[in-house]
């Protein structure tokens, strides 16, 4: 450290790198032995963090960077719409139902990116900026699905009426994207999702991944 430089700013941006290369967070107790630091001093910095949305924590208390960081730079979150966005369409067209990358932001789903079908009498209607629970709808239960079974290769979740009466949904998480915690899925209206579409969103998911890699 030099005199021109903050110790404080330097140690949050420490936390922030720390956060960033983990896909499972990292507890105070992890940070304050990575940064050689006392609890106290790490519970402020997460505080401090936290206020700006750059940082959220989870029910367990373990740390996670927060959407904050893609606010910072403007282009940041119109970037990762833009790299999903060739396997939505290709998801949208091939089910023939609205497609969609969620992500987390604190105990919420946040749809950043929706693509609907351009063939279909009629698609279930779910726009960019739609947030529910975590725990409801197959987009956040796949999240969840993920973070407990920390998983390298992503399953897939189907779900029915949770979220709009007579609506069905499918989705898989993405995984191994460093900083970025969500899901590729669709929704549609029918009683049960077919058979194929929960590998097809599986196949989509990776190729998401792959893309914000």
């Amino acid at each position: 450290m030099t005199a021109e430089t903050s110790q404080t700013l330097d140690r949050g941006l420490r936390v922030l790198k720390l956060l960033a290369d983990t896909d499972h967070g990292l507890t105070v107790t992890e940070l304050s032995n990575k940064l050689g630091v006392n609890r106290t001093v790490v519970y402020r910095l997460l505080a401090t963090l936290e206020q700006h949305a750059l940082v959220r924590r989870d029910l367990g208390g373990r740390a996670r960077v927060g959407l904050g960081v893609l606010r910072l730079g403007r282009q940041v979150h119109p970037l990762v719409r833009e790299a999903a966005m060739p396997a939505l369409r290709s998801l949208a067209e091939d089910i023939g139902a609205t497609a969609h990358l969620t992500l987390v932001d604190g105990a919420e789903a946040l749809a950043v990116a929706v693509v609907e079908p351009t063939w279909t009498d009629y698609h279930v209607a779910y726009r960019a900026g739609f947030r529910h629970p975590l725990d409801r709808g197959a987009a956040g239960k796949a999240i969840l699905a993920a973070r407990r079974t920390k998983t390298t290769e992503p399953g897939y979740t189907l779900t029915h009426g949770e979220l709009e009466a007579g609506a069905s949904g499918a989705a898989a998480a993405l995984v191994g994207v460093t900083g970025i915690e969500g899901s590729v899925g669709v929704v549609m209206l029918a009683d049960s999702v077919p058979e194929r579409v929960g590998p097809r969103v599986v196949d989509a998911a990776r190729e998401v991944a792959d893309a914000l890699r």
